[in-house]
């Protein structure tokens, strides 16, 4: 499974770029593969505000239906319109195409508080 060094995690699988106060979700290799075939994407709205660890939205594939948490509270400023007929990018390129929203960070120590690579790598080694 394919974990960047550059991106930072949460023990839910999601992945969080920083750039700026922008920071870029999606979900990671690891879940992608756990989840199957994705069908559908449901993202919230623009300019919804959310905290951390707040229910964002929803993953469905042919094996389950998982939520979706914020890593970083912020306000919604852009969601990844390509999903809608191209779910599957999630899952042939969940770091690249297949992302998800983009948030305007209202705490960036959210951010410090996410996991690194290594420490994202343990989270899966214990789960397997």
């Amino acid at each position: 499974m394919e974990t960047p060094e550059h991106l930072r995690y949460t023990s839910e699988h999601e992945w969080a770029y920083l750039d700026g106060t922008s920071i870029k979700i999606g979900i990671t290799d690891y879940a992608q593969d756990a989840l199957g075939d994705v069908v559908y994407v449901d993202l919230p709205d623009l300019g919804k505000v959310f905290s951390a660890g707040d229910v964002f939205g929803e993953i469905e594939s042919t094996k389950s239906v998982s939520e979706l948490y914020v890593p970083v509270g912020g306000k919604v400023m852009e969601i990844n319109n390509e999903l809608e007929e191209h779910p599957e990018l999630v899952n042939s390129d969940p770091y690249g195409r297949g992302w998800l929203c983009i948030f305007e960070a209202t705490n960036l120590s959210d951010y410090d508080s996410l996991l690194d690579a290594a420490g994202y790598q343990a989270v899966i080694s214990a789960e397997q």
